[in-house]
């Protein structure tokens, strides 16, 4: 990764309210990027967003929703972007059964928009479009999915971002490469770090042990790829890098997750934490839950081959600097500081 190549460099992203985009904007902001961001409302209060007081570091900040296409295209056109990440998602497994339709709408009508707009945008370059690894058709065996694997979801986040996969995999061919734009798909693990407060397992025991309360934990037997923050936005960024860099040869699909032995249960996690915090302890939820995979893993061989991308922290680190960045927040610390030491610290490992 070069920072002298984002200096200066517009850089449209949406989501930038939300915990991955902010530490983005946050990243990019500090490489001297030009920095658009285009989001709705931060979902949570509070929110890594408003805790870094990011918006004092962007060039502009456009609350809106991505379904909104007009609006979209002309902020797009206004900031006139080198490269697009596309983070904007109704990123839940468990809203997605409780608002179906919403995340369909958001996450493929939402990309569709994006990469409507970057089209007649004539200064895009390169797209990085952000999805997950439960993209997969999940199989619940043993093996680590490479990206040439078959998508699909039994839920409906799941499967709204194997849907967005298709999308764009038809908006290269059709329409993006004919207008000179590169873009990739980008696949991470279930990312943890500090500053997330949505309703996912670690925020969500944070949360109890701060209020005096006992986290209560579902599927403690679900095994996750899971990694920090960091590691994966380290490789957008180098996959943006290549795309502008090197073209065709890197606009495909991208599996960014942690070393095999970071893939560990809900249970171990659980258990890490509470002997890192004090007096901590957990319960089992016995109520009927809806269907998440019990096992899910990343083949990451490609990035490491083409890209010279690989995992930098343990998953011992990496939730070490959770609850270090937890801590300070709880300290009242300036969290813009403390991210971007944390940044710093990632570099020069």
């Amino acid at each position: 990764m070069n920072p002298n190549f984002w200096h200066d460099r517009s850089v449209f992203l949406t989501g930038h309210t939300g915990f991955k985009g902010g530490w983005t904007a946050l990243w990019l902001s500090e490489m001297g990027a030009k920095v658009h961001g285009f989001s709705l409302k931060a979902p949570t209060t509070p929110n890594f967003f408003t805790e870094t007081k990011l918006n004092e570091r962007l060039a502009s900040s456009t609350i809106s929703d991505i379904r909104n296409l007009d609006n979209l295209s002309a902020v797009m056109q206004r900031t006139k972007p080198s490269i697009v990440f596309h983070m904007a998602a109704q990123p839940l497994v468990i809203d997605s059964y409780k608002n179906p339709v919403d995340t369909y709408t958001t996450n493929l009508i939402g990309t569709v928009n994006l990469m409507e707009a970057a089209r007649h945008t004539k200064t895009v370059e390169a797209i990085v479009n952000i999805t997950t690894d439960k993209c997969y058709d999940n199989q619940e065996w043993i093996w680590p999915y490479r990206e040439e694997d078959r998508l699909g979801g039994h839920d409906p986040y799941s499967s709204s971002k194997a849907c967005v996969e298709i999308a764009a995999d038809a908006y290269r061919k059709s329409f993006l490469a004919q207008a000179g734009i590169q873009l990739a798909n980008a696949r991470a693990g279930n990312v943890i770090g500090g500053g997330d407060w949505a309703a996912r397992l670690i925020p969500d025991i944070l949360r109890s042990i701060d209020a005096g309360k006992t986290p209560i934990i579902r599927s403690p037997n679900a095994v996750r790829p899971w990694q920090y923050v960091l590691e994966p936005l380290s490789g957008y960024l180098m996959l943006a890098e290549k795309l502008v860099t090197h073209g065709a040869d890197f606009a495909e699909a991208w599996n960014f997750g942690p070393e095999t032995s970071d893939v560990n249960s809900v249970s171990w996690i659980v258990n890490y934490l509470c002997q890192k915090i004090p007096n901590a302890t957990w319960e089992l939820d016995s109520s009927e839950q809806p269907h998440e995979a019990n096992i899910l893993k990343l083949d990451s061989s490609k990035a490491k081959s083409k890209l010279g991308w690989s995992p930098r922290l343990s998953l011992e680190s990496a939730l070490d600097k959770t609850v270090e960045w937890h801590q300070a927040w709880n300290d009242n610390q300036s969290m813009a500081e403390v991210s971007i030491r944390q940044i710093n610290n990632y570099i020069d490992k």
